[in-house]
Order: structure tokens, then sequence, then C-alpha cells
């Protein structure tokens, strides 16, 4: 964590909400486990309901309200593309997209977590690779042709939460396949949080949501479960397709300016009506 633990966490936080949270996730988590585990074994439909209705009521645990503003596409398999800035993305994001992340593969290793990506059916990716990116881009658009919508993190790092970093063009190159008889549709998404206990988070706060850098896991985690109640702001752009741009990296650029300002609005407390997804 920051400086900003030393002079405010202690004050905003309560370790008897930290265990209280702390002890219904688990439960909540371990409950679910196998149950999610049956689903995808048994190939069933459920199997991508039950990660939305899982996190959502993570979100709840948590105390994470999510305002959502514009329209989630619903119409096909979608690409959706979001910024980053914290393992928190998940749960707000699965809340209210029904899809599979995109993450690096290292998070497959990951104690307890990777075990939880998987059975989300997360596709793991090597973004470091770029001989790759053929077989990458066919593996997303096998998951894409089957009808899966996808989440990606095109930025391939988390940031502070104040700003979006640029989008990295070699996944986009998924946006050229066509589902049927359409071009792939790919959405900008903004992810902002905004609100700690009603008060706006600016540069002070932020790093409570947000965890990038050298960060340690464990602590920021700790401290998440002691907090108040977080508001997080999510915004569906108009979703577009590749149709419309001179090149993937044109796309790509498109989706990062609408974010970045997604963003923008969010953190200076002028954003767009809330909506339903």
């Amino acid at each position: 964590m920051t400086a900003v633990d030393a002079t405010g966490a202690r004050a905003l936080g309560s370790p008897v909400r930290g265990a209280l949270r702390l002890t219904l996730y688990l439960l909540w988590t371990l409950l679910l486990i196998p149950v999610q585990g049956a689903a995808v074994a048994l190939r069933s439909p459920l199997r991508f309901r039950i990660p939305r209705v899982y996190h959502r009521v993570c979100a709840a645990i948590l105390g994470i309200g999510i305002v959502v503003r514009g329209r989630r596409a619903a119409d096909g398999p979608v690409l959706f593309v979001s910024n980053h800035s914290s393992y928190l993305d998940i749960t707000v994001l699965g809340s209210v997209i029904p899809g599979s992340f995109v993450a690096k593969s290292e998070v497959a290793g990951w104690p307890f977590f990777g075990a939880l990506a998987k059975l989300q059916q997360t596709v793991f990716v090597e973004r470091k690779a770029r001989a790759g990116v053929e077989k990458q881009r066919d593996h997303l658009g096998a998951r894409l042709d089957a009808g899966d919508s996808l989440i990606l993190f095109p930025e391939g790092t988390s940031s502070d939460g104040n700003r979006t970093l640029p989008f990295k063009t070699a996944l986009f190159a998924v946006a050229a396949r066509r589902i049927g008889d359409r071009p792939l549709t790919v959405q900008p998404v903004s992810i902002t949080p905004t609100r700690l206990d009603g008060i706006p988070m600016g540069l002070a706060f932020r790093p409570y949501y947000a965890w990038y850098g050298d960060m340690d896991l464990a602590p920021h985690l700790w401290t998440v479960f002691t907090l108040g109640r977080m508001t997080v702001e999510v915004e569906f752009h108009p979703p577009v397709t590749i149709e419309g741009f001179s090149s993937r990296k044109a796309l790509a650029d498109h989706c990062q300016r609408a974010v970045a300002q997604g963003v923008e609005r969010a953190v200076s407390g002028k954003p767009r009506p809330p909506s339903v997804p």
C-alpha cells in the first residue's frame, strides 16, 4: 500500500467489519466453488450465470455499490475492453457482464484466485509472447465463435485509477473475426471508483481501491474488507466494429479514448446519467 494508509486507513477501517466480511466472503466462495465446478464439468448453461450471481453477492459483502451508465451490448458474443486498476474490477465487471475474462497467464498459478479464475473459464494469454499472437487470437476467436463474451484489459497492467494507460493492440486482432455474417462487436467500458462512504475519493482515497505497482496484495485486500461503502461507476460506451476503422490500432485508439474520457468524467464528478445495462 501507499503512505495514505499510515494517515487514513485506521480511521476509515473497522477490523470487526473486516473480519465479518472476510468470513462471509470465504463461506460464500467455498459454497459456490463445487456448484460452479459441476456446472463447468457438465457444460451447463449455468456456468455463465453462476459467476454473475457470485460477483453480485461478493460486491454486496464488500460494500461496493455499482452505478451503471450507458447500455451494455447484448446481441451475440461481445468483446468488452476496459481500463484496469484493481483485482476488484473482476468483481465489479463480473457482476454486470455475463462473460469470461482474458488474463495474463501468471494469474492461473496464483493460489486460490487462480483456481477461481479457472472456474470462471478465464482465457489465459502470454502477453509478452509476440510470436504467439496468432495462436492467442485463434484461442480467443474459438471462445467467441462458441458464443462466449470476453472481457479484456488492454492496458496490460493495472493503473492508479486516476488515468487510463495506452491500450496494447495485439489482442485487438481478434476484432477482425466475423461471428456468423456480422463483424465482432467491440464495446469500450470505463470503470472508476468514485466515493468512499459518500466522500469523493480523489487522489488520497483512490489507492484504497486501486492495486498497482509494488503494492502487497494481502494488506491491500484486508484494508478493502475493513473499509466502509465504496461506489464504483461503470460506463458502457457505444459499441463499434473493426469495419469502422482503418486498422486494429485505430480501433484500439478509439476504444482507449472512449474509456479514458469515461474515467475523466467519473473522476471529475460530471458523469452521464445512470441507466440499466
